[in-house]
């Protein structure tokens, strides 16, 4: 079993109460959408809803219940249904899926049962490990579902969340942080409560001192380029890139257009002209690495992007070993720290949310948008995977990583060692960037 203490992290109770958090979050994001829209149209970017909640609901069947608890199949079929690796992406609008109302009995019977697994007793290690992996996992969907209703233009969602309007109206923020260099450290670290196998093990970097954006990316800064016409130099993309762009035929970011007073953005299924104190969203690496070409500037690699955010100065100059959980410390987030949990429903001003900056005066490294690094998705030395061997190790090599979660990430989730990954032509994510000096 992996070397984590989940329980030291929180109670059986506690996490009992993740798990039903968790399915709440699917159930409210699609419970305003017809049936139409649940199957909604086949895309090569995401899945049908239908299919979506029901593979939230399988994962927990197959590690907690089925894996870790013995237990036999909710449904005989659900592997022939869900098995996200066994099934073709474009083959899963033309599965024979349960009704909508067939769906939701049996994700509040997994429910029911992994409740029920989990309070019963004292659960093993194993059954510890794979509730909390599947909550995790279902906040990892339940973010995709929320880009997918802004990739079909749907309504925003109607959630029962906490509003903030931390760092609404917050403008902008100039300048550049200086990291100095020294022998960092990249990785979790043994003892954490929980990691994902491709964040195990923390290991020497040396970095050489760098110069970082203070704040994400604006909007106003990314228009700068397109009205310059990035899109239409060939010398600003790499090979890779400009065939992306060729073929998408893209000259502007996917969710804006001309309006009568200037660029638009479309958040969800309304235009608003464009905000320019806001950070880009939705714009792919190869976009970002084009706008720091352009600039003169570069993508931060992600040993940068984490001493930037949680590494410490040395007692005599330069950068510490040391680390801090977050960029602010060792509290757990907070709507005065960062823009989680939908609670803003929507980015807020780069400029915001001054209490979570950095130890270098890096703001918004947690939360808001997630932020492409140039660094390609690979294992850290002497990787071993966990139980669920097909989270990172299919992926390596095909994508970039994106580093400190976004607007829609959950709190529970996002630690500044996570490893999110994307493959680069991927615009819907909810993805922006920050640059470091050339």
């Amino acid at each position: 079993m992996p070397e984590h203490r989940i329980l030291d992290m929180t109670t059986r109770d506690e996490l009992a109460g993740w798990v039903r958090d968790a399915r709440q979050r699917t159930l409210e994001l699609v419970s305003d959408l017809t049936d139409e829209q649940l199957l909604g149209p086949q895309l090569a970017i995401v899945n049908p809803g239908l299919w979506e909640i029901g593979h939230h609901a399988w994962f927990q069947s197959r590690w907690v219940l089925r894996h870790a608890g013995g237990q036999p199949p909710v449904r005989d079929d659900e592997d022939d249904l869900y098995d996200s690796i066994a099934i073709a992406h474009d083959t899963r609008w033309d599965l024979p899926l349960p009704s909508r109302d067939g769906t939701l009995a049996y994700v509040r019977e997994v429910l029911d049962r992994t409740e029920k697994l989990l309070l019963a007793g004292p659960p093993d290690d194993g059954v510890i490990f794979h509730a909390l992996y599947s909550v995790l996992h279902e906040d990892m969907h339940t973010e995709a579902l929320t880009y997918t209703r802004q990739t079909h233009g749907w309504p925003a969602p109607r959630l029962e969340v906490p509003r903030s309007d931390e760092g609404i109206g917050a403008g902008g923020l100039d300048g550049e942080a200086e990291v100095p260099g020294g022998p960092g450290r990249l990785g979790s670290e043994r003892g954490e409560p929980f990691v994902f196998d491709n964040e195990k093990w923390a290991h020497p970097v040396e970095l050489t001192a760098f110069r970082i954006d203070r704040a994400a990316v604006s909007q106003e800064r990314f228009a700068e380029f397109v009205d310059d016409g990035g899109y239409a130099d060939e010398r600003l993309w790499s090979d890779e890139g400009w065939a992306w762009r060729t073929e998408a035929g893209a000259g502007h970011p996917c969710y804006w257009r001309r309006g009568d007073g200037g660029w638009e953005r479309r958040h969800f299924d309304g235009w608003r002209g464009l905000e320019p104190h806001l950070p880009v969203i939705h714009v792919n690496w190869f976009e970002a690495d084009a706008w720091c070409r352009w600039a003169g500037r570069r993508l931060p690699t992600e040993a940068e992007w984490e001493a930037a955010a949680v590494g410490e100065p040395a007692a005599g100059g330069g950068l510490s070993e040391s680390r801090r959980p977050y960029p602010w410390g060792g509290a757990a987030p907070s709507p005065e720290r960062a823009n989680l949990d939908w609670r803003a429903m929507g980015t807020v001003d780069v400029g915001g949310l001054p209490e979570g900056d950095s130890p270098w005066g890096c703001r918004q490294m947690i939360g808001n948008v997630w932020e492409w690094t140039s660094t390609v998705f690979r294992p850290f030395p002497g990787f071993e995977p966990d139980p669920y061997q097909e989270y990172s190790e299919p992926c390596f090599d095909t994508r970039r990583v994106m580093r400190g979660g976004c607007w829609t990430t959950r709190s529970r989730l996002i630690r500044t060692g996570y490893r999110n990954f994307q493959t680069p032509d991927r615009r819907d994510v909810l993805t922006g960037f920050r640059s470091c000096s050339a």
